[in-house]
């Protein structure tokens, strides 16, 4: 995928209220964020999720965004859902768009986006799916590649979760790792204002998307939050917004002192030592399970147990608990154990029952 550069600073910074509301109020948050923003953004079309809310103003919000333009200079930013969202926001001179996450996860929605974008020359930031699915983040970022969008960024807002948790929106942030992974030259965006849900947790949600090496933040900023007619939990003041990147610790993701890179990769050998420990023994516990599986198959007992499969999780967070060590983090990893297991022992199974057949039927 080629990709041109069109982010050169870090953080690079997006920010502006969750929807245009009216004129006045997306002049006064402009002017009051100008000086550190590098897009203002505001949503003029609103896909909610149940209706009778506040929906977007539509396209007289364009109009506003191009008196911010011409105010302030600043670029300017929206979400666009449909092709016609696209020939609006292109005649009015938008600057930027993005797709949102309820867009990313309809392949046949972002292919009718990507082919009205044909031939455009303006950056195009995608969010992820709502659901942790990596295949159609790259996917829609791929389709607008495929039709020669190559100002591309990626925005991560979080995903939806069925458990409670801190955050309006799980972060998972081995999902813009693997995606970077994927595709190294991507910008990627964080959404923290989404992902927090919460106006409280917005700068810790930002500092940790900066440790992790993103590109740049997208915040939700209103001139009056408790008025604002979506989402004003997570929307912050200009005067927050300020202080918030003000406060940020921007680190390098590499340094020239010998001292910290000798002491680091002594850490990092140490860290490899243990790690091929790991892969031995879980070598080790595998072949144990090869024996368990063809034990069973010799009794006609079943691959899954239920009460043994409990068993493990209550020892396993003891475990956790006794070494100090995050139970839900341990019990993931033995999740992913268990599930090798049984795919082994199915394998085995299916295996050894094909020989016996093939041999019945030779014999």
């Amino acid at each position: 995928m080629k990709i041109d550069k069109f982010i050169f600073k870090k953080p690079y910074l997006i920010a502006g209220p969750c929807s245009a509301e009216s004129e006045g109020q997306l002049l006064k948050t402009a002017h009051l964020i100008k000086d550190i923003v590098d897009v203002f953004r505001a949503g003029i079309w609103k896909p909610r999720t149940k209706p009778n809310t506040f929906e977007g103003v539509g396209e007289k919000g364009l109009q506003w965004l191009q008196k911010i333009k011409k105010e302030t200079g600043l670029k300017i930013a929206t979400e666009i859902a449909t092709p016609q969202h696209v020939e609006k926001c292109l005649k009015a001179e938008i600057d930027m768009l993005w797709i949102g996450a309820r867009t990313t996860v309809n392949p046949f929605y972002v292919q009718e986006i990507a082919e009205a974008l044909k031939g455009v020359r303006i950056p195009v930031f995608v969010k992820n799916p709502i659901h942790p699915e990596l295949g159609l983040w790259l996917g829609a970022l791929e389709r607008l590649n495929k039709v020669g969008i190559k100002k591309l960024a990626a925005i991560h807002r979080g995903f939806f979760s069925y458990e409670d948790a801190a955050f309006r929106n799980d972060p998972k942030w081995e999902l813009p790792i693997k995606l970077r992974e994927q595709l190294p030259h991507i910008p990627i965006i964080c959404d923290p204002s989404h992902i927090a849900g919460d106006s409280e947790r917005i700068e810790e949600v930002s500092q940790t998307a900066m440790d992790l090496n993103l590109n740049g933040l997208m915040i939700e900023t209103h001139h009056k939050p408790n008025e604002a007619l979506s989402d004003a939990k997570q929307q912050i003041t200009p005067n927050k917004l300020h202080q918030i990147i003000g406060n940020l610790v921007l680190r390098k993701t590499k340094t020239d002192d010998d001292f910290f890179n000798i002491k680091l990769n002594e850490f990092r050998e140490n860290i490899d030592v243990l790690d091929r420990k790991i892969v031995s023994i879980l070598s080790d516990r595998k072949k144990i399970v090869e024996e368990i599986a063809h034990f069973k198959q010799e009794n006609k007992i079943t691959i899954f147990q239920l009460e043994r499969w409990f068993e493990i999780l209550r020892y396993r967070k003891k475990d956790a608990f006794d070494f100090a060590m995050d139970e839900k983090m341990i019990a993931e990893i033995f999740e992913l154990i268990h599930k090798y297991s049984i795919l082994t022992q199915t394998k085995i199974m299916r295996n050894t029952n094909a020989e016996k057949v093939e041999n019945k039927r030779n014999g």
